[in-house]
């Protein structure tokens, strides 16, 4: 009986270290920062003066409280020219849009193709600009030409892909001697 008094005032002690640990746990809770939105199967259209200017198609879209989009499994869009023609598309296995910066980065299989001239471009992955119409990356790339097929690593390119510049160029090219 004498170690009654000891025995209780151990497990007192236990009884508020146990307290103390629940409410540091409540402390630690984080925000949420998921996404506040979400779609699947879902087409966009984008308009400027009653003509359609992009078409987005994607299985899955995230949307976050800043502003940010993710398109987990991929997406498809197609870009028309001022006469409503189709004039190029981007596909992508992966995409984000950052709001803050306004630009897009596809990942995975990037694919972006120019109808008109015939040029396809293959990177692993690409940044667009939608304010200064520009695309870019580091990654490797590949374009194929009606004629021929340019390597390289780097790109910078009008987002309608009407003009590029691979950084650092690879590859056999050929030289016309007559110009």
């Amino acid at each position: 009986m004498r170690h009654l008094p000891s025995l209780i005032l151990i497990l007192f002690s236990l009884l508020l270290l146990s307290c103390g640990d629940s409410e540091k746990k409540v402390t630690e809770i984080k925000p949420y920062e998921g996404p506040i939105q979400e779609a699947e199967d879902l087409e966009l259209f984008y308009n400027e003066s009653a003509t359609l200017k992009v078409k987005l198609i994607t299985d899955r879209l995230l949307e976050f409280a800043n502003g940010n989009r993710e398109f987990p499994e991929g997406l498809y869009m197609e870009f028309y020219d001022e006469e409503g023609q189709l004039s190029s598309t981007l596909k992508a296995n992966e995409a984000v849009y950052f709001k803050e910066e306004n630009k897009w980065r596809g990942r995975g299989d990037v694919q972006l193709k120019n109808i008109e001239n015939q040029q396809e471009l293959n990177t692993e992955e690409l940044f667009w600009k939608p304010d200064e119409e520009k695309m870019y990356t580091d990654k490797f790339v590949t374009i194929k030409l009606p004629d021929q097929t340019v390597y390289g690593t780097g790109l910078d390119a009008k987002q309608d892909f009407s003009e590029y510049q691979i950084l650092k160029p690879e590859g056999i090219f050929s030289v016309d001697d007559n110009e």
